[in-house]
């Protein structure tokens, strides 16, 4: 996970800085997070409303839960 934004603990500017995630998506995933708790596994990332798939895959490699 070294060099991966962690998406359990990263603030807007980290989730902002994963290609596709802008201002109102990295929101979107800290009031997920607020709402929900922590994200188990990477993928479920995509839960969050406005990332699916095509995004997850720009994102796979350089986000991790731990």
């Amino acid at each position: 996970s070294a060099g991966r934004v962690n998406i359990n603990l990263a603030d807007a500017d980290a989730l902002e800085s994963l290609p596709g995630i802008g201002p109102s998506l990295a929101q979107r995933i800290m009031a997920y997070r607020e709402a929900n708790g922590r994200f188990i596994q990477s993928e479920d990332i995509m839960k969050v409303p406005g990332i699916g798939p095509a995004t997850f895959e720009k994102i796979r490699e350089l986000i991790t839960t731990e």
